[in-house]
């Protein structure tokens, strides 16, 4: 089981792994003025991978009538200008598209509010890359596009999936398991809610640290088993998993710091995203139990160091993360 999910999550995982970062979402946000007029903002993270870029490619027809102005903070940089766009309509119907995004993993978030502050929300990503504003905005399109943030953030957070892989190899039973991973759920879901309505600041640059942490800590559980006096994590490993999902609940709700909430949807956008995060997750450790169940008889006969070789992994992964995110925080 250990190897085959290790195999697995390493595959799923790919080559970035060891460069692991939260979810660095762009944001485009276009709010309609009078006779035609609307501002942009067009936010992106300090965090974006290297040779990413992304830029908004607005309505030819609505050009810039100001100089973009920049903002910075410690997470993001935010340009912010005017366009003029014809007619009585504004931006309804007028096509927005990201140009860059098939070179990279980026979503982009666009956000547009129109002249009678109704508000509509997509999710721009490669393959999908261009959105017509409608007429007529639905709450759908919230859920729909804060869903997918959700599940994007999750299934590109390597040190996430590496701490969910170890729980399925810590915990022996499908009962267990469910019990387990439900912990961490309501957990992560508490402090996400928490932290992105503000309620609670927290560095993020000291979460990464410790969510690091808290792998390097599952992954020495891993290789440390004492038949004769189990330790509290494996005699209640969905109480662990309770104490770290509040951790990396604050790590989730950096995606959500970089693009904000939609301030007539929040709830909505919240749960959104919690939904996201959870299918993202339960798809993970149904991909990983099914591999197990498929290539368990042709693997029976591993060696122990074999079997052993993904909590190495781990840990390795989880300590190279400590010492790069450590260096950054100094």
């Amino acid at each position: 089981m250990a190897l085959i999910a290790g195999a697995l999550a390493l595959a799923l995982i790919g080559p970035g792994a060891a460069a692991a970062h939260p979810l660095a979402p762009a944001l485009l946000e276009l709010r309609s003025g009078e006779d035609g007029l609307a501002e942009v903002a067009w936010k992106t993270s300090r965090l974006k991978p290297r040779g990413a870029d992304i830029r908004p490619l607005l309505p030819s027809e609505c050009p810039a009538v100001s100089d973009p102005v920049v903002e910075e903070d410690e997470q993001s940089v935010t340009l912010v200008w005017n366009i003029q766009c014809p007619g009585n309509e504004g931006l309804v119907g007028r096509q927005i598209a990201i140009s860059g995004l098939e070179a990279t993993r980026i979503d982009v978030l666009v956000r547009v509010t129109l002249a009678d502050q109704r508000v509509v929300s997509t999710v721009l990503h490669a393959g999908d890359s261009e959105f017509r504003v409608p007429a007529r905005p639905e709450k759908s399109q919230v859920f729909k596009a804060y869903t997918q943030l959700g599940f994007q953030h999750i299934l590109t957070g390597p040190d996430h999936l590496l701490f969910v892989l170890g729980l399925i190899l810590l915990v022996i039973g499908w009962r267990p398991l469910l019990k387990t991973v439900t912990a961490f759920t309501v957990g992560h879901s508490l402090t996400l809610s928490v932290v992105a309505l503000g309620l609670v600041r927290v560095p993020s640059s000291l979460i990464e640290v410790l969510i690091a942490g808290s792998v390097l800590l599952l992954a020495v559980e891993l290789t440390t088993r004492n038949r004769a006096r189990p330790s509290l994590l494996r005699r209640k490993p969905w109480l662990m998993a309770l104490g770290f999902g509040l951790l990396h609940g604050m790590g989730f709700a950096g995606a959500l710091a970089e693009i904000g909430l939609p301030d007539d949807e929040i709830p909505l956008a919240l749960f959104s995203f919690n939904i996201g995060i959870e299918l993202g997750q339960l798809a993970f450790v149904a991909v990983i139990l099914a591999g197990a169940g498929l290539l368990r008889a042709p693997l029976a006969r591993a060696p122990i160091w074999v079997l052993r070789a993904p909590a190495y992994v781990i840990g390795s992964l989880a300590v190279y993360w400590m010492l790069e995110r450590t260096a950054g925080l100094l």
